[in-house]
Parts: C-alpha cells; structure tokens; sequence
C-alpha cells in the first residue's frame, strides 16, 4: 500500500490555495490519470508536475477520501 502526503498549500502562489500529492511511486502516465480523476471529482484544474499531483483549491477531504477508496494510505492534510 503506497503512502501519500497531502497537504494545502497557500505560499508562493500568488495568494491561491493547491491541494498538493505527493509520494507516488507510479509511472507519469498513470499519475495524469489519476489527476484526471481528481479534477474530475472536484470539479477543478489541476496538473502533475515534479512527481506530484497539484489540484486549484482546497479539496483535502475529498482527495483524502478517494485516495482511501483507491487504495491508499494518506498522511497529513
């Protein structure tokens, strides 16, 4: 089971707020899948950049709780 960090981040961004993944182990064309999925779900943009998927706003609950349906294991957020 793969752990992921998620966190809401505010600073640097020009005063918006990203709900940001992180530790995934998987390849990049299953991560823009899964990105999709969230924006999907949330109603949102978002992208995969540096190994980690950044989605507009602050949707931990929701990511939290998807990424526990899928499998996951979640720290943080």
């Amino acid at each position: 089971m793969e752990t992921i960090h998620l966190r809401v981040e505010k600073r640097r961004r020009g005063g918006k707020t990203v709900t940001v993944l992180e530790g995934f182990t998987r390849h990049a064309d299953e991560m823009k899948e899964m990105a999709r999925r969230f924006k999907s779900a949330c109603g949102a943009g978002g992208t995969v950049k540096d190994g980690r998927i950044e989605i507009q706003g602050d949707f931990h609950q929701k990511v939290s709780s998807l990424l526990h349906e899928w499998g996951f294991f979640v720290k943080g957020g």
